[in-house]
């Protein structure tokens, strides 16, 4: 099953052109034969992260958001923030393992990343970090196979149709 997912990226340095976060990911969802909806890059400003966030969370042809940066320790990451004010649902498990994935590859490095997931209008949003490591971890390590249908024993995309159960 396709899934079609939006990417952001929150930088206050970053172009399209020098987005290598950005670009991997793009190179990852196509290689899932994913479909990718929109791509935009935005600063590392609570408010205007909310606002596209909300804008996607609208859209019917979108089921993930994925965020790249804005997930670490300093004064401008304020990536997890924007998720939590729009948050239906936290999925505290997604941050705990890749934290614990990461843990193979940076060491104790890891606690110092706030990757997070939520559920948002019925769409799931993954915050990851802005590190090539860290796209490249989350994705080879969780996402790819939750966003699989096939994976069992079971998987995000299963549960696309439910999530807006009340």
């Amino acid at each position: 099953m396709q899934v079609n997912i939006a990417l952001l990226t929150v930088t206050d340095t970053r172009t399209i052109d020098t987005d290598k976060s950005g670009a991997i990911l793009v190179k990852k969802i196509k290689e899932q034969n994913h479909k990718l909806i929109d791509r935009k890059i935005v600063k590392d400003e609570k408010d205007e992260i909310i606002k596209i966030l909300l804008n996607w969370t609208k859209k019917e042809n979108i089921d993930v958001i994925i965020t790249t940066g804005g997930t670490g320790l300093t004064g401008r990451d304020i990536t997890p923030e924007a998720l939590k004010d729009i948050a239906d649902k936290e999925i505290p498990g997604f941050g705990e393992l890749f934290r614990e994935l990461s843990y193979k590859t940076v060491g104790t490095s890891a606690m110092q990343s706030r990757a997070c997931a939520v559920l948002a209008n019925g769409k799931y949003i993954f915050a990851l970090p802005g590190s090539s490591g860290g796209v490249t971890d989350a994705w080879e390590g969780i996402l790819k196979y939750q966003l699989d249908i096939n994976h069992k024993p079971c998987n995000f995309v299963e549960l696309f149709p439910r999530i807006k159960e009340k």
